[in-house]
């Protein structure tokens, strides 16, 4: 995949983030996890909205911009990583939100195991 096909995604990414926290914090299903954009939120959905786009457009203009240096690919690859896992996060609250629990009792036996494997290592 191009660098620009990765930052196109990134983007798209970051705004479909956006949209979907703003759903769920105006549904009362779930709060924005990051303190500053929680008080953003406070401020607005247009305002949030605003910042959010305006923050991930910069980091994919940096990120493309800079392709060609192992710092940025290792960040591109970093970034599209958290963004993808976030959208399993978003997923299972629509579940939830639908009515749909197993979703919970899946993330709720991953982190049971994490914690085992972790103990093992301590």
């Amino acid at each position: 995949m191009s660098a620009l096909a990765k930052s196109m995604l990134l983007f798209f990414l970051n705004w479909l983030d956006a949209q979907l926290t703003i759903i769920w914090v105006r549904a009362n299903l779930a709060t924005e996890g990051n303190g500053l954009m929680a008080r953003v939120l406070e401020m607005g959905d247009a305002q949030f909205l605003y910042a959010k786009l305006g923050m991930g457009a910069f980091a994919a203009y940096v990120l493309y911009r800079y392709a060609n240096r192992p710092l940025a690919r290792r960040g591109m690859k970093l970034a599209l990583s958290t963004y993808v896992a976030l959208m399993f996060v978003h997923a299972a609250t629509g579940m939830s939100a639908l009515g749909w629990h197993a979703p919970e009792r899946v993330f709720a036996y991953m982190d049971s195991s994490a914690r085992v494997v972790l103990a093992l290592f301590s």
